[in-house]
């Protein structure tokens, strides 16, 4: 992996990259034949703005990217729109980035349930690395606005024919509240074991 790549919180500075963000999304979307929410400008932007983003940059080159939303009353947590710019793929740079999103999530929102929505395997995969689960889509936010998010995307016919039960798209969810109590169990569970073992 390119060490030289630097992965961090975008702000204002970073506003010259969003149009060939939104570029990379929607060619990576052709490529894999799959639905994206299609997002302006402005909006993105606008997370730049505040502190909502992640960015990867190499030199002044953009990398790579990925944005955070929060709805209903801040109780759920989306980190969306991960990309990587082609020729920096198979280098961990994905990984980097959505970690980065996680913790700056849970920094910024400690009590929210955290959910993605995605059509891609590596994704699902460095999901459940961070501790995510795949769930029903009744699990997750019912803020309306978020929905209207999926209205740009190709396979909203799916979402909107099953109401809003199934689509193309995995539904992923990190509940901090069932992964405390997780990490408890094991730990007394690790106890328990440890007590067992004879010397």
């Amino acid at each position: 992996m390119d060490n030289q790549i630097d992965v961090m919180v975008a702000d204002a500075s970073h506003e010259i990259y969003v149009d060939t963000i939104l570029d990379t999304i929607t060619a990576a979307a052709k490529v894999r034949g799959t639905g994206i929410a299609k997002r302006t400008h402005e909006y993105l932007a606008q997370k730049m703005r505040e502190g909502k983003a992640i960015i990867a940059l190499d030199g002044d080159d953009f990398a790579g990217f990925c944005y955070i939303e929060s709805w209903g009353n801040k109780q759920y947590v989306a980190n969306s729109g991960l990309i990587v710019v082609e020729k920096y793929r198979g280098q961990g740079l994905a990984k980097r980035i959505k970690k980065a999103a996680f913790t700056l999530s849970r920094l910024r929102w400690p009590n929210a349930k955290l959910f993605g929505l995605t059509s891609g395997g590596a994704v699902m995969k460095i999901n459940t690395e961070l501790g995510y689960v795949p769930v029903p889509f009744s699990e997750l936010t019912d803020d309306e606005a978020f929905w209207k998010g999926c209205e740009g995307c190709i396979n909203h016919d799916v979402l909107k024919r099953t109401e809003r039960k199934y689509c193309i798209c995995t539904a992923m969810l990190y509940d901090p509240a069932v992964r405390e109590k997780t990490k408890k169990k094991e730990h007394k569970e690790e106890e328990e074991d440890s007590d067992n073992i004879d010397i």
